[in-house]
């Protein structure tokens, strides 16, 4: 609880099973976290089995592999359902530690901000954590248009570790966001449309073996998709497009 406020983690996993009592360990070190969940998207290791004896943690496993944002939305959809006031993803890939939740539910539960990201651009560690030079080049040019097209002024667009609160989950028309890696893209560019403020917390972050990450191929896809959903929130904002994922702004669709 923070400010009773009830603080729910949800973590989209997929072959998990090195990392995930870990990344739980420090979650629930925390001392804030009332509920851990834990959705499966059709792993191939025993991230399942390991997941199931963690207390306090709810697991739900996916009939067929659904993607990350297919994932991220049964997250968000269990969140809600189990009563979450401030919903924080955190991978359990261990690529972002579980340190920041309390600095990160504190923005939201004393309702300064409805969103807080975990940005590895902020205080130099991107690179310093071991990200591959191209994909920090990449994080740079794709953040640089994106806060011009979406007139934003953000350090970085593509971070996993966020916070939101239960109102803006509950805006928010997720279920029209891709099922892909853009969907993170897509949402937050949904949380500016509608107005709210994003905080940003400096956030240290691991490059290992055993840390997801997408390879060239899909980087290259989900870097157009970036542009797409920047240019269709410019076009939209001018009224020059209608698009299924900038819906009218006084309009509440969530789950």
């Amino acid at each position: 609880m923070y400010n009773d406020q009830k603080v729910v983690v949800v973590m989209p996993a997929y072959n998990a099973a090195k990392t995930l009592c870990k990344t739980w360990e420090e979650v629930m070190a925390q001392e804030i976290v009332d509920l851990v969940i834990v959705v499966d998207d059709q792993s191939r290791d025993e991230t399942v089995s390991i997941a199931r004896k963690l207390p306090n943690t709810l697991v739900h496993i996916h009939e067929i592999n659904l993607g990350y944002g297919g994932n991220q939305k049964t997250c968000y959809r269990l969140a809600l359902e189990a009563g979450g006031d401030i919903i924080i993803m955190v991978h359990p890939d261990y690529q972002y530690t579980p340190k920041l939740i309390p600095a990160m539910a504190s923005l939201i539960g004393n309702g300064l901000y409805h969103c807080v990201l975990g940005s590895r651009i902020l205080g130099g560690y991107a690179i310093k954590g071991g990200m591959p030079v191209w994909k920090y080049v990449a994080n740079r040019f794709l953040t640089y248009v994106q806060n011009i097209l979406i007139t934003a002024k953000l350090s970085e667009y593509h971070t996993g570790y966020r916070a939101f609160s239960r109102e803006l989950l509950e805006r928010l028309p997720l279920e029209v966001n891709s099922d892909d890696f853009v969907f993170d893209n897509q949402m937050l560019s949904q949380i500016l449309w509608f107005g709210y403020k994003v905080a940003e917390v400096s956030c240290p972050t691991k490059y290992f073996a055993e840390a997801s990450s997408i390879n060239l191929l899909r980087s290259i896809k989900y870097g157009f998709g970036c542009l797409d959903t920047a240019m269709k929130f410019r076009l939209a904002n001018m009224n020059l497009i209608t698009s299924k994922l900038f819906s009218e702004k006084e309009s509440s669709s969530g789950f």
